[in-house]
């Protein structure tokens, strides 16, 4: 990747970092809330990305002949199968015990939420298993 691609990813990423920690997705009490459907303000974060998102996916490739930094536009290869579909289950029984998703938890980290260490962690062992279990295919 050119530095100017590298640029990007870190601005991104402080971005969506910056966002996730001014809309309190960083909190798990906040995120447990809103999965018991007592606090609909996330309600809002994750409608605005899957609006924007949308959007972006839809008109962007017919604005732009390439990605600023990138070779094409490709569609992503995803199917639903019996993977998905369990991985989901995990995933979502997880993040309702927990109140942490992967990426709230390392913007939390970047907050000074150092308790979050411990669930990080226990993703990566979780993630090293699958690799483990699966030949590193996933």
């Amino acid at each position: 990747m050119k530095p100017m691609g590298w640029l990007m990813v870190l601005a991104s990423g402080a971005l969506f970092g910056f966002g996730l920690a001014l809309s309190t997705m960083i909190r798990p009490e906040v995120v447990l809330s809103f999965l018991r459907w007592q606090d609909f303000g996330l309600m809002l974060v994750l409608g605005g990305a899957v609006v924007v998102t949308f959007f972006a996916y839809r008109f962007v490739p017919k604005l732009l002949s390439k990605p600023l930094f990138g070779a094409s536009f490709g569609k992503h290869p995803s199917e639903l199968n019996r993977s998905t579909i369990v991985g989901a289950a995990i995933f979502g029984v997880g993040w309702g015990i927990s109140g942490v998703c992967p990426g709230p938890a390392i913007a939390g980290l970047g907050a000074g939420q150092w308790e979050l260490l411990i669930s990080v962690a226990a993703m990566l062992a979780g993630a090293w298993v699958h690799g483990r279990l699966t030949g590193g295919k996933g």
